[in-house]
């Protein structure tokens, strides 16, 4: 998938060719909430983390600990106090289409009074493609994800997975490099969310963009994701350590590799967690 590179990367003018990347980079990042004010909170200190293209990454932690704050940095919702965030050699400096992110509520992220293909379509009118071109690759991204038979219903009615999987094809049909995803299935109940994270991992090695995945879930991280960044308690969060899972999908939780990783996973989430407590 290549996109042109987006306004908000300082070496890209418009019209630049998209310089291919290898990295995806944060370097020292830290960012502090309402900044002397008496609720301030700082989220991040010193946060430093390396994604490779076509990887499929996941932060994982329990609330509180900065993973949303970072998948926000990434997207360009957020900008760092200090320390920077980078695309290889283009800083991040704000949002793109490089970079589209997956909503937790996906009902709140549809918009409502446009048909499941209309929402898909949305980001391409944006683009200015022809209505035409944009029609057909909506159907053409809905049916990746198994809702072309459904292109013409609203939202409302769509099930829980369903929508979910509108706003995945939302964001594939503008091929990001990166895709962020949220706690992505956190809100389905646990057949539809394991259904929907087969279809992530068959989607993901099918287009190879790479996926920079959030969850507190240990098992749905072991399940997914080629490695699994662990968090540091806030405040002043950062990446604790790293998990590296060479093991072929689809995977078991029963499986010997996997269950191991679980138990040091979790063992590390453990400390984190009871370290919270007795700080209180």
């Amino acid at each position: 998938m290549t996109k042109p590179a987006s306004d908000g990367d300082r070496s890209a003018g418009r019209g630049a060719r998209r310089i291919d990347w290898r990295v995806l980079a944060l370097d020292d990042v830290s960012l502090t909430f309402n900044a002397g004010k008496a609720n301030e909170y700082r989220a991040l200190r010193n946060a430093t983390l390396r994604i490779e293209r076509g990887e499929f990454y996941c932060l994982l932690g329990p609330s509180g600990c900065g993973k949303s704050t970072i998948l926000n940095l990434v997207a360009g919702f957020l900008r760092p106090d200090s320390g920077a965030i980078h695309l290889d050699d283009r800083e991040i400096l704000g949002p793109g289409t490089d970079r589209v992110v997956v909503f937790q509520d996906a009902s709140n992220a549809l918009m409502p009074w446009l048909r499941a293909s209309e929402n898909v379509e949305f980001g391409l009118s944006l683009q200015g493609l022809p209505k035409a071109t944009s029609t057909k690759r909506a159907i053409q991204y809905l049916d990746l994800v198994g809702l072309a038979d459904h292109a013409r219903k609203f939202p409302y009615e769509l099930s829980g997975g369903m929508k979910q999987r509108c706003q995945l094809a939302r964001a594939l049909v503008l091929e990001p490099q990166v895709l962020l995803m949220d706690e992505p299935f956190a809100a389905l109940d646990a057949i539809t969310k394991r259904i929907m994270q087969k279809e992530l991992v068959r989607i993901w090695r099918q287009y190879r963009t790479t996926v920079v995945y959030i969850t507190h879930d240990v098992e749905e991280a072991l399940l997914l994701g080629q490695r699994i960044g662990i968090m540091k308690r806030g405040p002043g969060s950062s990446l604790k350590r790293e998990i590296v899972l060479a093991e072929p999908y689809p995977r078991n939780i029963t499986d010997r590799a996997i269950a191991a990783a679980y138990v040091e996973a979790e063992a590390s989430l453990e400390e984190e967690v009871g370290a919270t407590l007795h700080a209180h």
